[in-house]
């Protein structure tokens, strides 16, 4: 009695500890379910941890992959069956699925839609229950109850079974799953009675373009519950009774059981990109003795402590479920690839190790990264408020990639380059990283890294992005490339994106500079800071918009303004015209500031009736030739340019506006219609908008700043990363008080619609009296520092 006595007091200290609001659960607000329709592979992955490697799902279609090697795949809430539950989702990563059947043996998942014709099972999402750190679901074909949850490197899935003579689980290991294209290699088998291992080896489309030499290897120990009556094995034109093993493509193993009614079976399954013996570390050191239960409680306290550090009061049910469904979407957008001994995947299918880390340093993991296009308008900002752990592990990661290959991956997936823009803002976050503080890091040899991203050429792979840095740094911008035949070109001499690139590249030698400036590098200084006025050189004083330029300095003709992809990724000339976010004032002052702000009026006006985005179309690019495009990245920081231009109060109405009508808590409707979330890009966006906190410049100033919006919540208590408080308290806060009327910070007024980023990280309380008409006078007298 003693024992369980002092399990039940453990508990309770745990949950007061993760309840620091007045008892409340945290979870209860997120819904994962939000913003399934059309959803990328890692999108839907509920029964993980906060950046955990086993993210486990159901998947709907994942063994179809996607014809572009990224579009939406894996999980979507239009579809009503189930063919298993995946346990690796990264950008460019999965594998190792598994289902529970009865009846005859059948080993491929079928068509979508014919459930008959493979083992997939329909489903009734009445019958689904997706929490954080939890997944359950019947499948309806087999009466079957399947359940899922997860420690970081460990997958566990329990399987309620009926009775029946002829039941199984179907460890599917040697097909694609998702973004991970074609399977080269894989390989299962049982090591005894209860116990598998083996691996799977794709090369997915993006490692083929960007990193042809390259592969991703997954690696697994798994641990049954109950010895198999018997195990068939198969391939993808074979099938063997009575075999423990099989190799090559389509393999895989079916456990045969008889079951009582009722009867539970669970498989725990320890996970790795090194090796099979690493997979069973990690097994070993996360899952020995511990029960399916206590794994799901372990989890779930973990979400509740990290949801837990930015902690809302506020009577609006709706606000909140968004709020801590995109916090949610966040927390779980990256995962860890290091093993528990330090281990790492290196390119080729290498194995590294991270170095030792000892002193008051941060700890961090190696982890796996989609590219940071537009990051430091969402995530990164993040990460510094409250988790600069996970923003020290993105840093650190790039270093190691810098060491290992001697530049930056745009993104990357287990140390391969699958840079998805052919851009690369890595070195722009590390900048942002260092002068926010957060330094567990050679800030020398980070420095020297950032300035090679920058300005380095010769022998650069297309996986490191930025083929064109030579054109701009000889010529101060981007010349415009057209090639018939070709949609995407982009070397030595220039690039068909040169509009974006040219401003792209402006913005991070900006950064760069700033670096450098810190580190009193007074000579690469002034050369970055000459880069960063690149964007003057395509900005035309006539249209007063960005327009690509040919290498002889003349402007494209037949241009059209709101034609994307010519000049401008992912968008087009009236979206880019607003992409200088180091130097806001600059710009404001070349387009003339009353015509500037009342184009941006304007533009969000009529975006609004498109609810900000693609309208209802179901597509990541349904926005892209839009005045206005919430749904992708370029856009994310111009709702608050107002802050800059003398006109709070319109940041304070328009980015109020973007969350309510853009941000959903449906399935069809979550981030837009269908838009592209890009690994708790647009959550984390939500997230800090509500707070509202935020930086155009993405912390790349010498000195940060903090932009002050418009605070959704009555309350939010914020735990800093460097452990102190801060409180964000409204008053007279409603739908319609959105403007301030005044604000405080620790009791002095605040008449600046800014403060530095410092102040604000020593805690204490940041005060908003709202009200339902603007106060004009109210943050207008000293605009935000543009150009430091």
């Amino acid at each position: 009695m003693k024992v369980k006595f002092s399990f039940v007091i453990v508990l309770l200290v745990l949950f007061s500890a993760h309840f620091p609001v007045e008892g409340q659960s945290f979870l209860k607000y997120v819904d994962p379910n939000i913003g399934t329709a059309h959803s990328r592979w890692f999108f839907y992955t509920p029964a993980a941890v906060p950046y955990g490697m086993a993210k486990l799902a159901p998947s709907t279609n994942g063994h179809y992959g996607n014809p572009s090697g990224w579009e939406a795949v894996g999980y979507d809430t239009r579809q009503n069956s189930i063919e298993g539950f995946v346990h690796f989702h990264e950008w460019q990563v999965g594998g190792v699925s598994y289902m529970p059947t009865t009846g005859a043996v059948k080993t491929k998942p079928g068509e979508l839609e014919g459930t008959n014709t493979g083992y997939r099972s329909k489903f009734n999402r009445k019958n689904q229950v997706a929490e954080p750190g939890y997944y359950k679901v019947l499948l309806d074909d087999y009466n079957i109850t399947t359940e899922l949850t997860a420690t970081k490197r460990v997958g566990f899935q329990r399987y309620t079974f009926p009775k029946h003579e002829q039941s199984h689980i179907i460890l599917d290991i040697g097909n694609k799953q998702g973004e991970s294209d074609i399977v080269t290699d894989a390989s299962i088998k049982m090591v005894d009675d209860t116990h598998f291992e083996g691996y799977v080896i794709t090369y997915p489309k993006y490692v083929k373009i960007y990193d042809p030499e390259g592969k991703i290897a997954m690696f697994f120990y798994g641990e049954l519950s109950k010895k198999p009556a018997s195990v068939t094995a198969f391939t993808a034109d074979k099938l063997t009774e009575n075999q423990n093993s099989a190799t090559g493509k389509g393999a895989g193993l079916v456990l045969n059981y008889n079951t009582t009614d009722k009867e539970t079976i669970e498989v725990k399954t320890g996970l790795s990109y090194t090796s099979i013996q690493n997979a069973k570390q990690n097994f070993i050191a996360e899952a020995t003795g511990l029960s399916f239960d206590r794994a799901k409680t372990q989890a779930q306290q973990i979400w509740q402590e990290q949801l837990g550090k930015i902690a809302i009061e506020d009577q609006d049910e709706q606000n909140k479920i968004k709020f801590y469904t995109g916090l949610f979407h966040a927390l779980l957008g990256r995962g860890i690839a290091s093993d528990v001994n330090g281990a790492y995947p290196k390119h080729g299918g290498q194995t590294g190790q991270l170095p030792a880390q000892t002193g008051n340093k941060a700890k961090f993991e190696f982890i796996n990264t989609d590219a940071i296009w537009g990051a430091f308008w969402n995530i990164t900002q993040l990460w510094s408020l409250s988790y600069p752990e996970w923003y020290g592990s993105f840093v650190n990661t790039h270093l190691q990639i810098f060491k290992d290959k001697g530049w930056f991956g745009d993104g990357i997936a287990n140390s391969e380059f699958v840079s998805g823009v052919g851009t690369n803002f890595v070195g722009l976050a590390i900048a942002g990283a260092y002068n926010a503080g957060i330094r567990n890091y050679d800030v020398e040899f980070a420095y020297q890294a950032v300035k090679a991203n920058e300005l380095s050429y010769k022998n650069r792979p297309v996986g490191a992005g930025k083929l064109d840095t030579k054109a701009f740094v000889d010529h101060g911008y981007v010349p415009f490339l057209e090639r018939k035949g070709q949609d995407f070109v982009t070397d030595s001499t220039g690039s068909n994106f040169s509009g974006s690139h040219t401003l792209e590249y402006s913005y991070s030698a900006f950064a760069a500079a700033q670096m450098a400036r810190a580190l009193g590098k007074t000579a690469d200084y002034a050369q970055f800071i000459k880069l960063s006025n690149g964007w003057q050189q395509i900005f035309n004083s006539q249209n007063k918009l960005m327009q690509p330029k040919k290498l002889d300095g003349s402007f494209i003709e037949k241009f059209d303004p709101y034609q994307p992809w010519r000049g401008f990724q992912e968008g087009n000339a009236v979206q880019y015209t607003f992409y200088v976010p180091h130097n806001p004032a600059g710009l404001i002052n070349a387009i003339g500031k009353e015509n500037f702000n009342n184009r941006l009026d304007s533009i969000f006006t009529v975006s609004e009736k498109l609810g900000f985005g693609g309208g209802k179309t179901i597509d990541a690019f349904a926005g892209v030739n839009s005045i206005y495009n919430h749904g992708n990245q370029p856009n994310l920081h111009t709702s608050w340019l107002f802050n800059f231009s003398g006109k709070p109060w319109l940041t304070q109405k328009w980015t109020r506006a973007i969350g309510r009508e853009f941000y959903g808590t449906e399935p069809i409707h979550g981030y837009g219609y269908g838009q592209d979330e890009d690994q708790g890009q647009l959550g984390s966006w939500y997230v800090m908008n509500a707070l509202g906190l935020f930086d155009v410049k993405g912390l790349t100033d010498l000195r940060p700043i903090i932009e002050l919006g418009s605070p959704l919540f009555d309350k939010a208590t914020v735990t800093l990363g460097n452990g102190k408080t801060l409180v964000i308290e409204t008053k007279n806060n409603s739908k319609n008080n959105v403007y301030i009327q005044s604000a405080t910070f620790n009791g002095t007024s605040l008449d600046n619609c800014w403060l530095y980023r410092d102040d604000l990280m020593q805690g204490g309380k940041l005060t908003f009296v709202m009200g339902n008409q603007p106060n004009t006078n109210w943050g207008t007298k000293t605009p935000p520092p543009s150009a430091q």
